[in-house]
C-alpha cells in the first residue's frame, strides 16, 4: 500500500465512512478509491484536492504525498534514480531562487 493511500484510509475508516461514501462526495467511483487506497492507482492532482477538502485538511498534506508517488513511480526502475532525485532537488531550489529574486 502507499503512503498516500494508507492517509487516505486512516482519513475514511476514522471518521466511519464507507470507501462508496466518499467516492460519491468527490464524485469518482469507488473502484478507483480503493484502487488509489490500496496504491494501485495515483489519483489526479484535482481529485487528491477534493480528497483533502472532503476531509477538510490542508491540500499540502495530501499534495505532498501524492507528488513523491508520482515521482517515485515514474523514475522507479531507472537504475540512477537516486542520484536524479539529487539532481532534481538541486533544480528545483535553484528554479525558486530563481522566481523568488
Amino acid at each position: 500500500m502507499s503512503v498516500l493511500g494508507q492517509q487516505i484510509r486512516d482519513l475514511r475508516t476514522a471518521r466511519g465512512l464507507l470507501l462508496r461514501q466518499v467516492a460519491s462526495a468527490i464524485a469518482i467511483d469507488q473502484a478507483l478509491l480503493s484502487k488509489i487506497e490500496r496504491g494501485e492507482r495515483i489519483g489526479t492532482k484535482r481529485q487528491i484536492i477534493a480528497l483533502a477538502d472532503f476531509f477538510q485538511i490542508e491540500e499540502r498534506t495530501l499534495l505532498t504525498l501524492w507528488l513523491g508517488e508520482k515521482i517515485a513511480y515514474e523514475i522507479k526502475d531507472e537504475d540512477f534514480a537516486d542520484a536524479a532525485l539529487k539532481v532534481a532537488e538541486q533544480r528545483v531550489r535553484y528554479l525558486k531562487g530563481a522566481v523568488d529574486a
